[in-house]
């Protein structure tokens, strides 16, 4: 005999069950099951790694915010990719403090909705719910710290606005790590960089930086990922300058060399509860100890390794692509080094 449901009013209690996708055709929210576990052992909360074989439990938008509970604070790790925000969200994961979601699906549904026509004031409704229902806290007194995919970029005002005691961090690579490793992933990571530039190129974020249109086919995959980690990082800078103290940056170099200053200063942002012994314990454990996106062993210094062999790969292509990055970037008054650094 199959074993009933839990009611609704159960299941939304219950943050195992995750809000993971929006169906605007039928103005419903699908959930998954997902254990505390599942997420450490997860990189992405994606079908993909989820796994496909348990169907979602779906339910009407309306039937789900009924019976939502009170949201937790909630705030957030925007990233501009390949900077090692999948690691520093996996390391909020920290039961009685916080839990980190790592790019819940949801709100990239909603960006997709936004991009085929839906109206503004729809989407911030359903934008509002939809972070409610993510900040639904494991135990009693966690924050949720939500980690979107860096398509979701271009709602982190609206983000931002609609939960003004959210705090967040702007985590990006240094633009020559950040092209070393789009090169060395491959076609898998040129790919990945040009069809960010058509998302991009469809929110309006890259005519800023002064490319003519007549010239965007071509550039070369490099100059393409170069253009897009221009575009995020005017997006950051102009974050930053108009929210001042609610907002920090980082890099994802500083983050690797101060693993432990970092949290703590982060911490400290999110008004989370770590201590000196928490956060040694997190930056000592396995998660600083592995790659987090496949899991492998991750030897010191193997990350510095992996990124020189890019550049003596690619070295000449990335320098020149550089180059030309910085003088895009003089022009447009695009920052190198953000405002607003978590650690001085």
């Amino acid at each position: 005999m199959t074993a009933s449901l839990p009611s609704t009013r159960d299941i939304m209690a219950n943050a195992e069950w995750l809000a993971h996708r929006y169906d605007p055709g039928h103005d419903a929210v699908h959930l998954r099951h997902v254990r505390r576990a599942r997420h450490a052992e997860t990189p992405f909360l994606t079908d993909q790694h989820l796994g496909e074989d348990d169907a979602p439990l779906v339910l009407r938008r309306v039937d789900a915010m009924l019976d939502a509970p009170a949201p937790a604070p909630i705030h957030f790790l925007f990233h501009s990719a390949y900077c090692c925000s999948t690691l520093l969200a996996a390391a909020f994961d920290y039961p009685g403090v916080a839990m980190g979601l790592k790019e819940p699906v949801l709100l990239n549904d909603l960006i997709g909705w936004r991009h085929r026509g839906a109206k503004g004031p729809d989407v911030a409704r359903v934008l509002d719910e939809g972070l409610r229902l993510l900040a639904r806290p494991f135990a009693p007194g966690e924050a949720v710290v939500v980690k979107p995919s860096n398509i979701v970029n271009p709602l982190i005002p609206a983000l931002l606005g609609l939960r003004p005691q959210a705090r967040a961090l702007l985590l990006h690579a240094p633009l020559d790590a950040y092209l070393a490793s789009i090169a060395r992933k491959g076609m898998w990571g040129r790919l990945w960089v040009r069809d960010l530039f058509g998302k991009l190129l469809r929110e309006g974020m890259l005519a800023p930086l002064g490319i003519a249109p007549d010239d965007y086919l071509g550039l070369t995959d490099i100059q393409v990922a170069a253009a897009g980690w221009l575009a995020q990082q005017r997006q950051f800078q102009d974050i930053a300058m108009k929210l001042g103290d609610r907002v920090a940056t980082l890099d994802s170099e500083t983050l690797v060399a101060r693993p432990g200053d970092s949290l703590a200063a982060l911490a400290r942002l999110f008004g989370l509860a770590l201590d000196e012994r928490a956060i040694a314990t997190i930056v000592n454990g396995p998660i600083f100890a592995r790659n987090a996106k496949d899991g492998a062993d991750f030897a010191p210094g193997h990350r510095a390794q992996e990124a020189q062999r890019g550049l003596e790969l690619h070295g000449e292509e990335v320098e020149k692509v550089a180059h030309w990055a910085r003088v895009l970037a003089d022009n447009g008054g695009i920052a190198m080094a953000l405002p607003n650094p978590l650690l001085a």
